[in-house]
Order: C-alpha cells, then sequence, then structure tokens
C-alpha cells in the first residue's frame, strides 16, 4: 500500500517526539524535528541515530536500512520549515495555552491538506482546535512511551473532526506498525480513562488498612495473571506522571467518585518519592532492584480444627473439594460445631456482615477468596475480621498452605482485593462502552496492548462472570455506601439477562 504520508513533521523531540520520528521514518517517511531549545533537535538525531547503531551491533537491523533511516532525519530550523509536511505531529508540553497557540501558527504555515495532529495524553482534541479555522483536519494522535514498543495507538476525533481524517491516522499507524484505536474526545480517552481503576481502588485498600502495598502486588499478580502489581505499575511511571492523571481526569468528569485520587499518592509525590527514578517510591530500590520484605512464614499449627463451610459460599462445591484436597476434616451439619473452623467466600460481602448475618461466631470466622477458580491461581487470599482468634487465622493459613501455594491472609473489608480491583476495572470499562467512548473491541484491544492486563476488561467480566462482578459491586455499595460502586447500566443490562460475551459488538 502507497504511504499515506511522505512527509512528516515533528514537534517536539524529547521522549515521545523522538519515539514517533523514529517509527515514521522506519514506515518510510521523512521526518522532520523541530523543537524551540536549542540543540535538542541534534541531540534528538543523534540519540536515534544511536539506537539504530545497536540495533544493528545487536544483528536486528541491516546496517543499509539504518542508514536509510538515518537519512530520513531532518532538521527544521523554524515553523516555516513544516510548510512542505502532509502530515505534522505535536508531542510539546501538556498545556492547553502552549498547544493551541502552536497550532494557530502552524495551521498559517502549512497547506489546507495538510493534516494537523497532537500526541497530547489529557487535553481535549476539541479544545485544542478550537481557534482552527480547519477543525477538521486537526485529531488527536495519542502513543505511549516507549513509542516503538507500545504498539498501541489512540486516534481521537474532536467534535469537528473529520472521518477521513481519522480514517487516514488510523491506517497511518498500521504502516508504522501499530495498532490504532478509535476514541471519542473525552477525559482520558481509553487507556487512561480505563486504567484509573487498577492503580485508585489499590490505594483505596491500603488507605483502609486492609493489606500493605507488597501484599497487594502478590495478590493481584498470583491471583488475577497481572505482570506488574499497581505500587510496582506506579512506581514504573512515576508518581509525576500517574498523580496528575489521577487528578485531571477526575477534575474533567467534574468530581465523579470512581475516580478520586489518594492522598496517599499527593503526599508521596510531595516528598519527592517517586518511584524508580528517584530511588524510592512505595518500595525502596537498590540498583534497580525493589526491596520487599520478606512474606510472613506459615503458622506451625499442632492440630487443623474441623471446617465447617457456610452454604452460600461462593464456589462451595469447589471450596469443599479443595479442602478434601488438602485433608481437611469437614463438618456437614446445618451449623458448625463449637470447635469448628468457620468459612465464608462471600462475594462483595465484608466477613463481619457475614458473620452476622449467618448467625456465626465471628470469633471462628474466616472468609477466603473464590471469585477466580484456585486451580486458576497462584495465591489463596483469606480474610479475618476483628473478632477472628489468632489460633483460628493461623489454622486457616497452615491449612491453606498445605499443597505449597502461597497464602496471604488480609484485614476484614467489603470483598477482597482482587474481587474489589477486578469489579472497579470491569465496570469502569463497562461505563466507557455505555458512554461510546469507543467501540468494546478498541476497549480491549487498547487495554491489553496499552496497559498490559492479562485480559482486556470485558474478557475478565466474562471469565469471572458477570453476575458475580455485578454482587461484587452491589454488595460492595451496601457495605460502603459509596456512589464509586455504582454498577454501570452497561453492565447491569448484561449481567441481569446472563450474556457470556460482553465485548460483543452490538
Amino acid at each position: 500500500m502507497k504511504l499515506l504520508y511522505n512527509t512528516v513533521g515533528v514537534i517536539g523531540t524529547g521522549a515521545m517526539g523522538q519515539g514517533i520520528a523514529q517509527i515514521a521514518a522506519q514506515a518510510g517517511s521523512t521526518v522532520k524535528l523541530f523543537d524551540t531549545q536549542a540543540g535538542a533537535t541534534d541531540r534528538a538525531r543523534d540519540a536515534l541515530a544511536a539506537q539504530w547503531d545497536k540495533l544493528v551491533a545487536k544483528g536486528r537491523l541491516d546496517a543499509a536500512q539504518a542508514a536509510n533511516y538515518k537519512a530520513r532525519l531532518l532538521r527544521a530550523d523554524a515553523l516555516n520549515d513544516l510548510a512542505g509536511c502532509d502530515l505534522v505531529i505535536e508531542a510539546v508540553v501538556e498545556r492547553l495555552d502552549v498547544k493551541k497557540s502552536l497550532f494557530s501558527s502552524l495551521e498559517s504555515v502549512v497547506s489546507e491538506q495538510t493534516v494537523l495532529a497532537s500526541n497530547t495524553s489529557s487535553l481535549s482534541v476539541t479544545a485544542i482546535a478550537g481557534g482552527l479555522k480547519h477543525p477538521g483536519r486537526f485529531a488527536g494522535f495519542h502513543f505511549f512511551n516507549p513509542v516503538p514498543l507500545m504498539k498501541v495507538v489512540e486516534v481521537i476525533a474532536g467534535l469537528k473532526t473529520a472521518t477521513a481524517t481519522s480514517t487516514a491516522l488510523a491506517e497511518y499507524a498500521r504502516q508504522m506498525g501499530h495498532t490504532p484505536v478509535h476514541a471519542q474526545d473525552t477525559p482520558g480517552f481509553i487507556v487512561n480513562h480505563a486504567g484509573r481503576a487498577y492503580g485508585t481502588e489499590a490505594l483505596r485498600i491500603v488507605s483502609e488498612g486492609i493489606a500493605d502495598f507488597a501484599t497487594i502486588d502478590r495478590i493481584l499478580k498470583d491471583q488475577a495473571g497481572f505482570k506488574l502489581g499497581p505500587f510496582e505499575l506506579m512506581d514504573l511511571t512515576a508518581l509525576d506522571v500517574s498523580h496528575p492523571v489521577m487528578e485531571s481526569v477526575y477534575h474533567q468528569y467534574y468530581e465523579e467518585p470512581r475516580y478520586r485520587p489518594s492522598v496517599i499518592t499527593a503526599q508521596r509525590l510531595a516528598g519527592g518519592m517517586l518511584g524508580r527514578k528517584t530511588g524510592e517510591g512505595f518500595y525502596r530500590y537498590v540498583e534497580g532492584v525493589a526491596q520487599t520484605s520478606a512474606e510472613l512464614p506459615v503458622p506451625t499449627v499442632a492440630e487443623i480444627p474441623p471446617v465447617w463451610v457456610s452454604p452460600r459460599a461462593a464456589r462451595r462445591s469447589e471450596l469443599l473439594q479443595l479442602l478434601k484436597n488438602l485433608g481437611a476434616s469437614i463438618e456437614t451439619g446445618a451449623s458448625p460445631s463449637m470447635n469448628a473452623l468457620v468459612l465464608v467466600a462471600p462475594l462483595g460481602f465484608d466477613i463481619t456482615t457475614v458473620a452476622v448475618v449467618e448467625r456465626l461466631d465471628p470469633a471462628r470466622t474466616i472468609g477466603i477468596d473464590m471469585l477466580i477458580d484456585d486451580a486458576a491461581t497462584k495465591r489463596r487470599v483469606l480474610a479475618t475480621n476483628p473478632a477472628t482468634r489468632s489460633d483460628m487465622r493461623d489454622a486457616a493459613h497452615a491449612l491453606f498452605a498445605r499443597d505449597g501455594k502461597a497464602v496471604s491472609v488480609i484485614r476484614d473489608s467489603g470483598g477482597f482485593v482482587t474481587q474489589r480491583v477486578v469489579a472497579t476495572i470491569v465496570n469502569i470499562a463497562s461505563d466507557i462502552c455505555q458512554q461510546g467512548i469507543c467501540s468494546p473491541k478498541d476497549l480491549e484491544t487498547a487495554v491489553t496492548l496499552g496497559l498490559g492486563y492479562p485480559l482486556g476488561p470485558l474478557a475478565m467480566g466474562d471469565r469471572y462472570g458477570p453476575t458475580n462482578i455485578l454482587e461484587v459491586l452491589f454488595n460492595m455499595q451496601t457495605v460502603y455506601g459509596d456512589p464509586r460502586y455504582r454498577p454501570s447500566p452497561w453492565l447491569r443490562r448484561r449481567g441481569a439477562i446472563g450474556l457470556s460475551l460482553l465485548h460483543q459488538e452490538e
């Protein structure tokens, strides 16, 4: 297919600008680099040349091809030097006034056929284009860092963006080896919007004293299959990047409770504990390696008491089979004996409430998270309530660790760690679909490529059951009385009729 844009201008030669220039040159475009900072353009060209030389040295790129790429990088000394470009992409500071002024000046330089695009990650595309004479040829073209490795790009249509503009940018993204997803012009677009669930809910769990940073990271990696825990991820991206995004989305949605930021990240940002790049964030880093405390050892218990399982437990038959496999003595009566360890497995409810409602002895009651099939996890999670006796806690820990699987014991809350985070991810994703921000298919693609989740959020809903997710949300809303757990109408409709494929196109 013919290359859509033969000459591409890139304004701003920081990490994002360099990455965009790299993949544009590799696609076959001549790239004109422009930056107002003295010497920045030459430094960017040198850095890209060095990057290609490294690939040649590793045998991943032919020397002749590297020379061709370098030859396609040209320096633009003034904005007027971009006059002949077919496409100009801006990657400058995230300030609306700066971007609007830049594009206003640029519009008087380039032809009426030149497509203009902003790499903005958080500003309104419509607002940036507000002063343009030809807003139809303007769109958001949001790449992710590092651009060559992050293979997704959001194509964002403002209110006046022409369909042809979005279509052409999406095709050019494919020519650069990336996967385009289409988004409407809303706060956070797709990836930064959908990503609000993972970190913000984990921060709420910490703020409630349920578990510490490392425990939450371990649970979400070992139970739900995330590559990085939320606190590892925030340390990687750095709080001077992630916290402002939290605040931006929250305020742009007029203080929608689902997106409420945390004082924990605000305080650490103020204290300079940004993450890996400062050597300390949620973890302390020594030579780039996170320093984490060892997990508590499995308690030594002389004798495991008999176990009684609540008839209302989630996945009760699977839980009973697991107990048999672990060699537990299982009570089958209508109520537990006076010596029994009492097991409950709620979805969304806290252990205290379950014990009271079911008239169980809270001192002997322990909860276990059964949202996900035990065979699919690398960790079991137990929860105490404020009255749980230490001997019962230790007995449950020892019992569920008998086969060598890791066990975490957390404090009581409405919903376990995985339940809360996964349900919030699915709910916010469903709300994105409800708003028509993007198609369900593009949502799944954007999240898996842009955030690296093990599954797209709607596929998570499919796998763990939309009715289960709804039950977690409804019960958490009851426990907390907080609108942040209000189920999306999009999810409620599908959960109510039991559809198994939430991510189908309508």
